[in-house]
């Protein structure tokens, strides 16, 4: 089975709306568009380096195809090419055609196409930014691994990862770094259910509470 792997940039208080820029997405009256912008470094440069220096397909939504499509055919930086060349799958209800080299528009449910396509062979499929679509993938538990870039910033407001209707799921800590602006990467992989458990503590014995009541009377 391929792997899916979510990757995005997100908040301390987990928004993940319009990091690179004002325009990029300001639906529901958001303001606060470019929050990540003056908190890269090299180190983050080298994190998307390695993200992108393997073999993979992307799964984009409507918004986010469209911002991709308008800027990286005409780009001259290193990840270009390999965004031009990637397989890129577009979800949307709305678009007829993708006329970005190598994208296929899915037909029908997505989720039960995300599902197809985890079932074939072929590379890993990588999602970026994509608010709208993550919703039904998380709803669907079709993540099997989360890429996240922890921004030290707090909006109060804005599209978040996990809205309501996520799975619950287990998670493991496969690596975390730091920027020098404070940025913390952190990668998550699915590791079965959660596990629960209970801080309350245990109610002392008739024995423990008349042991007690002595030691205060002394």
């Amino acid at each position: 089975m391929r792997k899916l792997i979510l990757s995005t940039f997100l908040t301390l208080d987990g928004v993940m709306q319009a990091p690179g820029g004002p325009e990029e997405d300001p639906t529901g009256g958001f303001t606060h568009g470019g929050w990540s912008v003056n908190h890269w470094d090299e180190a983050m440069g080298e994190w998307m380096a390695e993200t992108m220096g393997g073999s993979f397909d992307l799964l984009l939504g409507r918004r986010t195809y469209e911002i991709f499509a308008a800027h990286w055919p005409y780009s001259t930086d290193p990840a270009a090419e390999q965004l031009n060349s990637a397989t890129k799958y577009v979800a949307s209800k709305t678009l007829d055609s993708v006329d970005w080299s190598n994208s296929i528009l899915l037909e029908g449910d997505a989720a039960e196409e995300v599902a197809k396509l985890k079932q074939q062979n072929g590379p890993e499929i990588q999602v970026h930014g994509s608010s709208d679509l993550i919703q039904t993938l998380l709803e669907h538990d079709l993540v099997d691994e989360l890429r996240l870039l922890i921004f030290p910033v707090v909006l109060g407001s804005g599209k978040r990862l996990f809205e309501e209707g996520a799975v619950p799921a287990g998670l493991k800590l496969a690596d975390s770094r730091t920027s020098s602006t404070g940025v913390v990467y952190a990668q998550y992989e699915r590791a079965g259910d959660v596990e629960y458990g209970s801080m309350a503590f245990d109610e002392p014995t008739e024995a423990e509470v008349e042991r007690r009541r002595r030691l205060a009377s002394e």
